[in-house]
């Protein structure tokens, strides 16, 4: 335990995720020893980001302006809307090059134990969508963990009813990893994702 101002900072940094009591400590100690001008730049884009930056009144995706810039562009199919968890999940699939639909970022997911249900995701945000768009197909892209797949669900058994394609990504085998090292669930998703080579 260290003397107020100090102790302060390990404390609020510990609170950030995947920041440990350890790392917080190591942070505290860099930003003690770094140049004061350089710690200033960092608090204020801290504050700056924490003033300037909302979310999509349309998607939910970060934006310092009403509508992201993914929603502003006449370019995106408005026809195709790939659901999220969250804004990082849509620079990872914009990374791929693959989707030239639009977003909807749902804010998390399903996570009982957390006390998260599908009211406190942005499900009815989607559900307004569908009704005001011409949307022609969804494409459930969240994580292949329990909670991605305990929300997959839960969407793809509410819009099915609704007449739209409703679609999951795949899951399986990584680019260049090996058959023995695959746990038995992704291997099973291998199998069941299979495709036609003829």
């Amino acid at each position: 335990m260290y003397e107020g101002a100090v102790q302060e900072l390990i404390d609020e940094l510990g609170r950030l995720p995947g920041v440990g009591p350890k790392s917080a400590q190591r942070i505290a100690f860099h930003i003690l020893e770094s140049d004061p001008d350089d710690m200033k730049k960092l608090a204020t884009a801290i504050v700056t980001v924490k003033d300037r930056v909302k979310f999509c009144s349309v998607c939910g995706n970060v934006t310092e302006q009403e509508t992201c810039s993914i929603c502003r562009d006449p370019r995106r199919d408005p026809t195709m809307i790939c659901v999220v968890e969250e804004s990082k999940d849509v620079i990872a699939v914009e990374r791929t090059r693959s989707f030239r639909g639009r977003y909807h970022v749902l804010g998390g997911a399903i996570n009982p134990i957390a006390g998260i249900g599908p009211d406190q995701l942005r499900i009815r945000e989607l559900l307004s969508r569908l009704s005001d768009e011409q949307i022609s197909e969804i494409i459930i892209a969240t994580d292949p963990n329990l909670e991605g797949e305990a929300t997959a669900t839960y969407l793809m058994r509410m819009l099915k009813t609704l007449g739209i394609t409703v679609t999951r990504l795949a899951s399986g085998l990584p680019v260049g990893g090996d058959l023995e090292y695959a746990d038995e669930i992704t291997l099973g998703r291998a199998f069941e994702g299979r495709r036609n080579m003829s």
